[in-house]
């Protein structure tokens, strides 16, 4: 019965910050506070009421419309809700009520709030990655203290691994700069690996990029390319001769979106795919 409510409480705690997080999702981005004014309609402006703003039943509730205008509120704010209810809950159920849990909850809860910003506005806010980096160089020393480490990098390996994250993609997105003769990764990208480096040391870091590389790669080939194809295609057919930007075939692309999932994935199995992939090579070299 305890270990039932410690995770009820985990989600509704979870979805709480869920709900802040979309505040920071819609206000950062336009240089905003996210402490003033209170929340509002973003159509009519008028102040939402405690009771229209619990996470997820309010939105049911309202049946997904403001009560003032009736215009429709968009599903993104439950969905984050439940995606950062849902990572706390998953936190605790696997490490237990423990300080390693809440470390592993607030870095996913992070990550989701970056990607989804860099999804929507292309940007990656300073407000994310400077709260994120100071958690994450703080509580490597608080886990030390504590004698729990869990999966993140001890205090030494955070400040290699931040420097090693910011240092591989920056000079990743430089080389893709050189090779496209335009901007290939912004500066929000390299406090983002910061954070996540500190998180999960150098080694872990550079994984990160891989697979966020390859998940970018298959996103790209599988979904992106063929949208954008077939959008391009009926461009043409709709005017007289072909798009002034003709190499608009090359969307932009937020790499946040990628390097976050990368990230979580990295932090809960990096080292055993190392393992694996150091044990194949001997196995097979």
């Amino acid at each position: 019965m305890t270990e039932t409510l410690i995770r009820a409480f985990a989600f509704a705690f979870g979805a709480v910050w869920g709900s802040f997080l979309n505040v920071c999702i819609s206000r950062w981005p336009a240089g905003l506070s996210v402490v003033t004014p209170r929340s509002r309609c973003p159509n009519c402006e008028r102040p939402i009421e405690w009771y229209e703003n619990i996470p997820v039943l309010s939105w049911i509730a309202l049946r997904a419309r403001c009560r003032g205008c009736g215009q429709p509120i968009s599903i993104m704010y439950p969905l984050v809700e439940l995606a950062v209810a849902f990572a706390w809950l998953a936190s605790v159920a696997h490490f237990g009520p423990t300080l390693t849990a809440l470390r592993v909850a607030v870095f996913v809860t992070l990550l989701i709030g970056i990607a989804m910003t860099d999804a929507l506005h292309y940007t990656i806010p300073d407000g994310f990655t400077v709260f994120g980096l100071l958690w994450m160089m703080t509580f490597s020393v608080v886990g030390v203290m504590a004698g729990e480490t869990g999966p993140f990098a001890l205090p030494y390996e955070a400040l290699i691994g931040a420097c090693a994250g910011a240092g591989a993609i920056s000079i990743a997105g430089w080389l893709g700069e050189v090779a496209l003769r335009k901007e290939a990764m912004g500066f929000g990208d390299v406090t983002l690996m910061a954070v996540i480096g500190a998180a999960v040391g150098p080694r872990l870091a550079l994984l990160t990029i891989f697979l966020a590389a390859a998940l970018g790669t298959v996103a790209y080939v599988l979904i992106i390319y063929p949208i954008r194809l077939v959008r391009l295609n009926r461009e043409r057919r709709g005017s007289l001769g072909p798009p002034a930007d003709d190499d608009g075939i090359v969307p932009v692309i937020p790499f946040g979106v990628f390097l976050a999932p990368a990230a979580v994935i990295a932090l809960l199995w990096g080292q055993a795919m190392i393992a694996w992939y150091l044990e194949s090579l001997v196995n097979y070299g």
